[in-house]
């Protein structure tokens, strides 16, 4: 398979060439094979200079599914840059979702002359879309989609499809709504095409449909739509009555979107919507300053732990050099427990009526770990540490504290990782804040606690200490 950024370079530098000797032609002949993925992003690389023209070499159909896919900031700068005549043909030829995408993207400027160019039904719907929460279903869903009545005929449906289908995003699931719009059931157009054609709709439709409503959270309809494999979800107000429906596309967008924002919550980072070449540094530095500060901090614990124990360091000089490796170790364990519970539940297979269970898992793996650990440190520090470097410091007792420490610091490191997740969720708390960062610096401070306490409990010289 080849690689197709390096075929869209190739592209790109002919397409460059062609437009410097203004082969207009030939250029919108290249492009028009291409997927609107690909042409989007051979528009971005293009850069301003050549994006407008390039945009404008486009049928208005395609340039309307090219424009979706571009990033906002080369959304505005065309938008900017169109004629009034040229910004109601992409209106009229977009989605609504799409629209209401583009639009929470703009700044207020271009939103009014938007909403100034928009249809009046277009500028309604975007409006009450609009006020639904941003994480909700309501937010991401498309109000239109193709409804069928119980009792139609298989001949009335495709009669329908064919007269309003060429106007919406999906026709491949069909929903059946009584004349108050309230769901009743599903079908696909598979089924119709297998049905006979004086079969009634209400004959062959599945009156068993999962909904969502408008108000549920939009990570929590991809989950859905994942787990049933649907390509459309009805979202359905309170009173049951069909709103819109959530697509394929818009799902794995939202994944993608919470995927990246867990990500980042777990370097310790506030979450951004704007691809890492394209933000600025200041904002980079605004998104990782507040939780390295808070973090910085928290480390003044570890500090405090470590000149509370200054004298005993000076009395056995060679735990200094160990400290570094118990509290990776310590973090690294926590940070694998801690991630395995927030993809558990995200995915919704455990929540914390499971923490006992969790928990319990947890400290028997967390024994096995940390006695393979103690165990191959053990032997490490006898054969590299004592035998090949020569360093007589390193005793039996001292193995011993550090690898007895070792297997606590694992133990307590993974249930802490496991439970502090679940108990974010409990009270409200995003879990993925809970990751790595704030795990790491419990388990430096707790591991020192634990190094210290076995050492002035296993050297004689410390214990007067």
């Amino acid at each position: 398979m080849f690689d197709r950024e390096e075929e869209l370079d190739r592209y790109l530098d002919e397409i460059k060439d062609m437009l410097r000797r203004k082969q207009y032609a030939a250029v919108r002949d290249l492009l028009l094979p291409l997927e609107p993925p690909d042409i989007a992003m051979l528009l971005e690389e293009s850069g301003e200079e050549f994006m407008p023209l390039l945009y404008r070499l486009l049928p208005k159909e395609l340039a309307a599914e090219v424009f979706v896919e571009l990033e906002s900031d080369s959304q505005e700068m065309l938008i900017n840059g169109f004629s009034n005549t040229e910004l109601k043909e992409v209106l009229d030829e977009l989605y609504l979702d799409d629209a209401v995408d583009i639009v929470e993207e703009m700044p207020a400027s271009v939103v009014i002359r938007i909403l100034d160019k928009a249809t009046p039904e277009m500028r309604k719907s975007i409006n009450e879309m609009l006020q639904y929460p941003e994480d909700s279903a309501g937010s991401i869903m498309n109000v239109e989609y193709l409804s069928l009545k119980k009792d139609m005929t298989v001949a009335d449906a495709f009669k329908r499809i064919r007269r309003i289908g060429g106007e919406l995003e999906t026709i491949n699931i069909l929903y059946v709504t009584d004349p108050t719009r309230h769901l009743q059931g599903v079908l696909s157009v598979r089924d119709l095409l297998l049905a006979d054609e004086d079969d009634r709709i209400e004959e062959i439709m599945d009156p068993n449909v999962v909904s969502v409503t408008t108000l549920d959270d939009k990570e929590d309809v991809a989950q859905a739509m994942s787990k049933y494999d649907y390509l459309a979800m009805p979202v359905v107000d309170q009173e049951n009555r069909l709103i819109g429906i959530v697509t394929v596309d818009d799902a794995m967008d939202v994944i993608e979107e919470e995927t990246t924002e867990d990500f980042e919550k777990m370097a310790a980072m506030l979450p951004s919507d704007k691809p890492y070449l394209k933000t600025s540094i200041y904002s980079t530095w605004k998104a990782r300053i507040p939780w390295l500060m808070v973090l910085m901090l928290s480390a003044t614990f570890t500090g405090l732990i470590l000149n509370h124990y200054e004298s005993k360091l000076a009395a056995c000089l060679v735990l200094n050099a160990y400290i570094p490796m118990l509290s990776g170790t310590g973090g690294n364990s926590g940070t694998q427990a801690s991630v395995a519970v927030i993809r558990a539940l995200s995915l919704d297979e455990v929540d914390f009526s499971d923490l006992l269970q969790v928990l319990w898992k947890e400290l028997r793996v967390s024994f096995l770990c940390g006695v393979c650990l103690a165990s191959a440190n053990f032997v490490k520090m006898l054969l590299v540490d004592r035998m090949l470097l020569g360093n007589d410091a390193v005793t039996i007792t001292v193995c011993t504290v550090v690898c007895l420490t070792i297997l606590f610091v694992v133990i307590f490191a993974k249930c802490v990782g496991c439970a502090l997740p679940l108990l974010a969720e409990k009270v409200g708390l995003d879990p993925a804040v809970m990751a790595s960062p704030f795990i790491s610096t419990i388990v430096d401070a707790t591991s020192l606690l634990i190094y210290f306490a076995l050492a002035s409990a296993f050297i004689p010289a410390l214990h007067t200490m």
